[in-house]
This record gives C-alpha cells, sequence and structure tokens, in this order.
C-alpha cells in the first residue's frame, strides 16, 4: 500500500494560488484528488494538475466575489499579505484571525 503524501499547508492558512489571482483560507483538506474526473478534464491539459498529492477546500475570493475553490496543493502558496479574507462563510468555520501568524483558528466542533 503507497502512503499518502503529507499536507504542506493545514486548516486555516491562508493561502493564494500560484497561476490565478484570487486567495482563500482552507478548511477542509483531502490527501489526494477526490472530485469528479469531469471536474479534473475540464481543467486545459497544460496547466492540469497530478492526482497524486493533497487537494484543498477553500473559502476563496478575488477582486469581484466569494466562492469555495477546489486547489492541488502544487498551485498553492502561503499569502504573505496578512489581511483576513472576506468570504461570508468564514465565521461558520473559524472563530478569529490571527494577522501574525496569517491563518485563523478553527472552531471547535460539538457533537452529541
Amino acid at each position: 500500500m503507497t502512503p499518502l503524501p503529507a499536507a504542506r499547508f493545514t486548516i486555516g492558512q491562508v493561502v493564494k494560488h500560484r497561476l490565478f489571482p484570487f486567495r482563500g483560507v482552507i478548511f477542509d483538506v483531502d490527501p489526494v484528488f477526490n472530485n469528479t474526473e469531469d471536474w479534473w478534464l475540464s481543467i486545459p491539459e497544460e496547466i492540469r494538475p497530478r492526482k497524486d498529492q493533497p487537494f484543498y477546500h477553500l473559502l476563496a475570493e478575488n477582486d469581484d466575489t466569494e466562492y469555495v475553490a477546489y486547489v492541488s496543493e502544487q498551485n498553492l502558496l502561503i499569502d504573505d499579505t496578512g489581511e483576513p479574507i472576506r468570504h461570508p462563510q468564514v465565521r461558520e468555520y473559524f472563530e478569529g484571525f490571527d494577522p501574525k501568524r496569517k491563518s485563523y483558528r478553527p472552531r471547535r466542533r460539538i457533537s452529541h
């Protein structure tokens, strides 16, 4: 059995896309690609990421809008602006932003 790759980024970390002008906060991580084949094939072949790496779910934003993005590890960089994300769902997942660490503190999950 092949070991799963270790994720380089963590939940709550603010990142930016390597190729496209958007940034976001990570709220979930898949150890390897876990989306549809149609989604993967919709990416132009010359920039299509490998499937054997972590993929990150982001509460993302660009200059115009907020949305949820699914991004491969190879296409992420640490966002060094120190600015919080304006996405309206941030409070559902995180308690607050720490500008020194440039990351969010995840909310504690309550289960019954």
